[in-house]
């Protein structure tokens, strides 16, 4: 296998991009806010074809969403009033967290075997207790497996008597030729869907016994963000396909607990592996949150996906 790492700057970003040059994969990396900018493959004409919605555009859009996937945590989408109290504290931030904003450091560039990764990494001394108060690392690792690219979160909390409570995720947004052309293929199963008008939970939910196929939802709901528990799905793999340009993603969720799927009506659809729900438009206190996660003192987290890119004139 031939994998190469290189580091660039364009337009005050630090990039990294990894590729993989057997499969004709490609990543670039934005180390403000660990967001993956561009998740490419290679036609057969050797060019290089994006599938993030502004593919390895780094510049910032007069109107529309300006990011590529971005990353959550340690809560996701909105705090209501853009604060809440943990154990009594206050934390205050903008919509999905502080991590998307921090310039986080890259602490690893592997290549070995089959395999090839960046590892990027932020601690405690990289926020302030108002963003979140106890003592929580991060590290976070794209690697490519094969076809595949993976996603992998690795938090530990460094409190010796204190379990940490956090929400989490990743918010790839994947371009398509018209917000008409993209399908959603959903894998059979039970989904509970949390229903957050104006952004927050109201309480009120439906469960779903899906028989598989393109998803049940009119894309009209999508600017108001459609919220699944995947309760139960035996085989969590979704297809993101744009037909017009024959791409197509496939998203293994396998241990994914929570699925977002979210676009503002320009030409992309987000689906968003999620560990954890927004507010409830009455608040409950931090550690309450719907589908928080825990760590015990001294504890770890880890949680991962994977997504395969691929062109419809590739093997």
């Amino acid at each position: 296998m031939k994998f190469s790492h290189s580091e660039e700057k364009r337009d005050g970003r630090h990039l990294d991009v990894l590729t993989d040059q057997e499969n004709g994969l490609r990543i670039i990396v934005s180390r403000l806010g660990a967001e993956l900018i561009s998740l490419a493959r290679m036609d057969e004409a050797g060019n290089w074809i994006g599938f993030l919605y502004r593919d390895d555009n780094v510049s910032v859009p007069s109107q529309g969403w300006a990011n590529h996937a971005t990353v959550m945590g340690y809560y996701i989408h909105r705090l209501k009033s853009g604060r809440s109290l943990y154990r009594g504290l206050e934390i205050k931030g903008g919509t999905h967290g502080f991590l998307r904003s921090k310039e986080w450091h890259l602490i690893g560039s592997a290549i070995e075997g089959s395999g090839a990764s960046l590892t990027y990494q932020m601690t405690p001394a990289d926020f302030c207790p108002s963003e979140y108060p106890l003592k929580v690392s991060v590290e976070l690792t794209y690697g490519f497996d094969a076809n595949k690219v993976g996603v992998l979160f690795a938090f530990r909390n460094h409190e010796s008597e204190l379990a940490a409570h956090l929400s989490f995720g990743l918010h790839p947004g994947f371009d398509a030729t018209s917000f008409e052309s993209f399908r959603l293929q959903m894998p059979r199963g039970c989904y509970r869907r949390y229903f957050a008008p104006g952004n927050f939970l109201s309480g009120q939910t439906r469960d779903i016994e899906f028989p598989g196929g393109e998803m049940p939802f009119e894309k009209t709901e999508l600017p108001g963000a459609i919220l699944l528990e995947l309760v139960d799905v035996q085989r969590p793999q979704f297809s993101y396909v744009d037909p017009p340009s024959g791409r197509w993603v496939m998203l293994d969720l396998n241990g994914v607990p929570y699925l977002t799927l979210w676009s503002n009506g320009d030409p992309f659809l987000c689906v968003e592996p999620c560990w954890g729900l927004p507010d409830h438009d009455e608040q409950r206190a931090f550690e309450h949150k719907e589908g928080i996660q825990i760590i015990p003192p001294g504890g770890e987290l880890r949680a991962s996906f994977s997504m395969s890119p691929q062109l419809a004139s590739c093997d």
